[in-house]
């Protein structure tokens, strides 16, 4: 009874993830800025950590450090210090290089160039993406495993070719789909839908506001990707 699905168009995938996003967005300290610096200090406490960790430390490392200009004049212990129960430390050096070649070479203003941003120490492809188009709303994909799980269930994305082809496919599928306008939301509201609805355990579909359009519900295997 359940055949195939269509692929979903892409603004009505973009339509119906801005939609729910307006309703259903997580209250998030970072959410209130855009702020290129306060964006770029979230993102490098979300690599690899928890939401709720970062949000214990985010506020209290912007009051110590508000700009780039105060993180590149303090040294690297009293960073360290600061990182405190974050862990991944080479996160909080990555930050503090960065911090110090964004006033000596950009006059405190964090690039707004793709090529350029990704110069800087410890900003990857994502990173870049996350605050290119959050604190300046260029149409920058984003991929994080959250985001990933919900282009490979809604598209049915081949897993053909091993962990590196499957990579390189949803990067191109994320970038088809990246709106040209509001891609801060539009990349937010992906990576909240596959935090809380298309979770990698029990998604929730039932609830989703792309289930009649995705490959992975109407084949009822949404867990199993």
């Amino acid at each position: 009874m359940h055949g195939p699905q269509p692929i979903p168009p892409v603004r009505w995938f973009q339509r119906r993830l801005l939609a729910w996003y307006r309703l259903h967005a997580r209250r998030l300290p970072w959410r209130s800025t855009r702020n290129p610096y306060r964006i770029l200090v979230s993102e490098v406490m979300l690599q690899q950590t928890q939401v709720d960790r970062v949000k214990a430390h985010y506020r209290a490392f912007l009051r110590r450090y508000p700009s780039f200009e105060d993180l590149a004049g303090a040294t690297e212990p009293a960073v360290r210090e600061s990182w405190e129960g974050l862990g991944y430390y080479a996160r909080a050096r990555n930050l503090h290089a960065t911090a110090r070649r964004v006033v000596a070479e950009y006059g405190g203003r964090l690039p707004d160039d793709p090529h350029l941003i990704r110069q800087l120490p410890g900003i990857g492809r994502y990173t870049a993406g996350a605050v290119l188009s959050i604190a300046y709303g260029k149409p920058e994909p984003i991929l994080d495993t959250n985001a990933a799980r919900v282009l490979e269930r809604v598209f049915a994305v081949s897993r053909r070719g091993g962990k590196a082809a499957l990579q390189r496919r949803l990067w191109a599928m994320a970038a088809q789909v990246t709106p040209t306008r509001a891609a801060g939301d539009f990349n937010q509201a992906i990576m909240d839908l596959g935090a809380t609805v298309c979770r990698a355990r029990s998604p929730q579909c039932a609830v989703c506001p792309l289930r009649k359009q995705c490959a992975a519900a109407a084949k009822r295997i949404a867990s199993r990707r």
